[in-house]
């Protein structure tokens, strides 16, 4: 156990799918002596990467879920979590930024910034992780890093510097100019265990003093030292180069470009290094948390192991030996077999076994302090709960939680599937916020949500695989909203009179399109014609109204509403009375306020040789697609448009068939928007029974 937190590095690793995450974790674990021998993500041994454990991940070639693992790299110790590059798995990485500190934003040199790396790049900047890029695959035709580092600028408005720059590319890729010492670094041996440094060959001397000039221009704006040294044209010392790249890394001002390739062993230990040269450690971040005794003050906390505990529960798994808590401890020490308290539940659970998780191998451990992502077992917990122990009443932000887009109606095909489905279902809605499952008032049936097709389609594979729930699927369904578009008065009075104490109340006011929140509540009512303990009761029943509009029967969202008005009777007013004059407005003023149906659009990235740009683009043509941009390079294009998500499915097999299997696509939720009129007559003609 590290006592000294400088030593600490906790970082992710995230990029767009198919950038080489998952490999260029493998490698790190090689280097840093964690496993002794390489195995390919797609391996033809039959092993697979470690980090991916599950079958379909070793399967389908892709993470699922984000696994977590730590090694010690020189004096450092280095908390790993690899996150999947699927976007209808960015829960994984949205949870797994919200406990790092820095993060490896990882990129194709030949494709560069992708849809899903500008997605992780604004999910980074969400929880102001720091971060270095690394430019991978330089060995495959057509890598140009130069060209990386200019789009980190363009698309992502990063300060981008290279901190290396490539000797070879393609097949010729062996090493790099480490534009800090200024030295040739070559990877060799049969793992790139053997590293060369040299001096600079002949050929790059003109190339590594140019990118050199760049990168001390680009870091003397961060000090003042610096800039008089140059100045004066004296030589900048290596330790007050690396001293002021951190300290612009860490205020988000500079983003350190390193290049190599992780399949072919070149350029990771140096990345490593930069990890620990530049990355923050647990103190170098200011992480705050809510203090439920003071209204919600926020209070900055300090990484100090023998101050009172704090750490959040920011993942769940259930395993072979029950429930497996994800935490990240922010303050104090974390003992096993003491007791914890959760601030949610203000239960006090015991800490049966506390341990290091190595992917899906773990490793037990008596004690974990401030800065420590460990895991426990046997904790009844919710993704997101905070843990104290019991002696202050703080509690941790909560993580970003997007909307699921699409539905899909699930049938056990006998009683056992059932049964087992139940446990399937109960089990993953615990461990994945974007997965949602209920039952269908009127129909009975079960319908699951998710963030994709292949997000359900996993998840129906793992009842199978993991649970013999063997289960029937409808249609996916799209999870459409419905919405006003005009501002409309109401004035209702509910009035009943059945014997006894009757109910009465009249509501009076209006309601508006609200861009700024679902739902907006507000209460201008003055001289007590409604009586203050009603209030709340009338937007109780304002909301109640909101799960169901009444053109299609999806929620309803997007309206706020202003009452001003209304009336009560001294005997037969009530809340329950009051809701319903509430609930009544509402329907009686829905038609007049325009309702419009809202469905998902889809943000879509489609890349293929430009030959097929024609096909590409008409595909998405053909599917109400807005294309927003294109753009073409080396012999490929990529084209990137709007499409609702309704005309999305089994796009994939038009893709490919159009383009002779070259074609990829990648999408993710964009917004919502109003759909046209044709398509709303339709969808109203669908949903009529719903």
């Amino acid at each position: 156990m590290i006592s000294d937190l400088n030593l600490v590095r906790n970082i992710g690793i995230s990029a767009h799918i198919d950038s080489g995450k998952t490999t260029l974790t493998e490698r790190i674990l090689f280097y840093t002596n964690r496993i002794h021998a390489i195995h390919e993500v797609r391996g033809k041994d039959g092993v697979g990467a470690k980090m991916d454990s599950m079958e379909l991940e070793k399967e389908r070639g892709i993470t699922i879920q984000s696994a977590a693992t730590y090694c010690e790299w020189e004096d450092y110790h280095i908390n790993i979590i690899d996150t999947p590059g699927h976007v209808d798995f960015t829960v994984e990485v949205e949870r797994a930024l919200r406990v790092l500190d820095g993060a490896i934003l990882v990129l194709c040199s030949v494709a560069g910034v992708q849809s899903q790396s500008i997605t992780v790049d604004r999910q980074m900047r969400r929880y102001n992780v720091p971060r270095v890029a690394f430019v991978n695959k330089c060995d495959r035709s057509g890598a140009n890093p130069f060209k990386v580092c200019e789009q980190l600028r363009e698309k992502l408005k990063h300060n981008s510097v290279l901190i290396q720059i490539p000797i070879g590319l393609e097949d010729k890729h062996v090493g790099h100019v480490d534009l800090v010492t200024m030295q040739a670094r070559y990877f060799e041996g049969e793992n790139g265990n053997d590293i060369r440094e040299t001096e600079i060959p002949a050929d790059l001397v003109d190339q590594a003093n140019e990118y050199r000039e760049k990168l001390l221009d680009a870091v003397s704006m961060f000090s003042d030292d610096m800039m008089e040294l140059m100045m004066e044209e004296q030589a900048v010392p290596v330790d007050l180069l690396n001293e002021t790249i951190r300290k612009a890394t860490l205020s988000l001002d500079l983003t350190p470009v390193f290049c190599g390739s992780a399949y072919k062993n070149v350029g990771v230990q140096a990345l490593l290094d930069g990890v620990t040269e530049y990355l923050p450690c647990p103190t170098d971040v200011k992480n705050v948390a809510l203090d439920q005794d003071d209204d919600e003050q926020e209070v900055v906390l300090s990484s100090d192991k023998d101050d009172s505990l704090v750490c959040l529960a920011f993942k769940l798994e259930d395993g072979r030996y029950g429930q497996l808590t994800y935490v990240r401890i922010y303050r104090g020490t974390l003992n096993k077999g003491e007791f914890i308290h959760n601030l949610r539940n203000q239960k006090r659970v015991k800490i049966g076994r506390l341990v290091r998780m190595h992917s899906n191998d773990m490793e037990d451990i008596d004690y974990a302090q401030a800065g420590d992502i460990v895991a426990l077992f046997g904790v009844e917990c919710a993704s997101g709960d905070t843990f104290t122990d019991g002696k202050n009443n703080l509690a941790m932000t909560s993580m970003h939680i997007p909307e699921p887009v699409i539905n899909l109606m699930i049938k056990p095909i006998d009683n056992k599937a059932q049964v087992n489905m139940g446990k399937a279902l109960g089990r993953f809605t615990r461990e994945d916020p974007t997965f949602r499952c209920y039952v269908d008032g009127e129909s009975g049936e079960t319908i699951i949500q998710g963030m994709g097709e292949l997000h359900l389609e996993v998840y129906i594979e793992r009842m199978k695989r993991e649970y013999g729930a063997e289960v029937e699927t409808g249609a996916p369904q799209v999870a459409y909203r419905e919405t006003i578009t005009r501002r409309t008065d109401f004035d209702y009075t509910h009035k009943k009179q059945t014997g006894g104490s009757g109910q009465f109340g009249r509501v009076a006011g209006w309601m508006e399109p609200w861009e700024e929140a679902e739902f907006a509540f507000e209460s201008k009512i003055v001289g007590g014609v409604i009586p203050k303990e009603y209030i709340p009761s009338c937007e109780k029943g304002f909301r109640s109204q909101m799960g169901k509009g009444r053109l299609i029967g999806f929620p309803v969202v997007n309206v706020k509403f202003v009452i001003d008005d209304g009336k009560q009777h001294p005997v037969d007013s009530s809340d329950m009375a009051f809701q319903s004059a509430a609930s009544g407005a509402f329907r009686s003023a829905y038609e007049n306020a325009k309702p419009a149906i809202l469905e998902p659009i889809m943000a879509v990235s489609v890349e293929g040789p430009v030959e097929f740009q024609g096909t590409m683009i008409g595909s998405l043509n053909q599917r109400r697609g807005i294309i927003t941009n294109t753009t073409e390079e080396d012999g490929f294009c990529r084209i990137e448009a709007e499409v609702p998500l309704a005309e999305m499915f089994a796009y994939s097999n038009v893709l490919r068939s159009g383009t002779q299997g070259k074609g990829e696509f990648s999408m993710e939720f964009s917004k919502y928007s109003q759909v046209p009129s044709s398509v709303a007559e339709d969808l109203r003609e669908k949903y009529k029974d719903r």
